[in-house]
């Protein structure tokens, strides 16, 4: 399948593709016109400490959506599509270790539940992919649609607030643009608090805990070019850090960069408009 092809899919079409196991990678890029999404799972009982570090951290962690107690369905952001098959690839964690990456959690979602805390409960969780088109319709590079890998994450020395059991520090995308172009994409990501908005840094990766760029914890490194500076805005990869120190008894969430296509425009995620949290 070609990229101009995934670019002007549906956010319905991808995730189809998704259930049939055909599509296996990273989202970026692909239905361009829909709002993305990171995935957290947990046990029912600990989604509300959950909800509530979201809202105390909502740059890393604006809520698009919080699924009905064992519900798998978003109803609101993709109406009728299963968040167990419908994003390419998964993380399960039991206990805080990562225990699995499979491209489907059918066999870890309860048929039937014995107690009401065995049901789990979803969320989904804004992600800057929604904004690459607008920063390419502004003429700012996103280097990792350029090289057609994964965007760079790392995970940085500035402490989220705690929530019940949840804590942990902020995890950061990056992309490389010139000081110039940088101004631009604050303009244009700042209007998009619900995907993130605002980059949260820019430049000396060290003032943020980074150490080397070439090394990302999570995705792809890409390459910074002279004259360029590395550009960092909060990322919804962050709830993976906070649930490893949580460690709940189960936690499943998007594999980075392998996330949620919903049916919401991304346009319809500016300036704060959209799903409910």
């Amino acid at each position: 399948m070609s990229a101009t092809r995934d670019a002007s899919m549906t956010g319905r079409e991808i995730r189809a593709l998704c259930r049939s196991g055909s599509f296996d990678r990273p989202t970026a890029g692909v239905a361009i016109r829909f709002a993305q999404a990171n995935l957290v799972i947990l046990p029912s009982n600990l989604a509300g400490d959950f909800k509530a570090f979201c809202e105390a951290n909502a740059q890393p962690c604006p809520v698009l959506e919080m699924c009905a107690r064992g519900s798998f369905e978003p109803k609101t952001t993709a109406p009728g599509a299963d968040l167990r098959t419908d994003l390419p690839r998964y993380r399960v964690y039991r206990d805080g270790a990562l225990i699995d990456q499979p491209r489907s959690i059918e066999r870890y979602w309860p048929d039937d539940p014995k107690e009401p805390d065995d049901r789990l409960t979803a969320l989904l969780i804004g992600c800057s992919f929604t904004f690459e088109r607008a920063l390419l319709d502004d003429g700012v590079p996103v280097r990792h649609l350029e090289t057609g890998c994964n965007v760079p994450m790392y995970r940085t020395n500035i402490a989220c607030a705690p929530a019940g059991a949840f804590h942990g520090p902020m995890v950061v995308s990056m992309r490389p643009m010139t000081p110039e172009q940088a101004v631009r994409a604050r303009r244009v990501t700042e209007r998009y608090p619900r995907v993130h908005g605002a980059p949260v840094h820019v430049g000396n990766p060290s003032a943020i805990g980074i150490g080397r760029l070439d090394a990302p914890d999570y995705g792809d490194p890409v390459p910074v070019r002279a004259g360029e500076v590395p550009v960092f805005w909060a990322c919804g990869v962050t709830p993976m850090e906070a649930i490893m120190r949580a460690a709940p008894p189960i936690a499943i969430t998007h594999e980075p960069g392998h996330m949620f296509v919903t049916d919401l425009l991304d346009e319809s995620l500016r300036d704060g408009d959209g799903a409910d949290g």
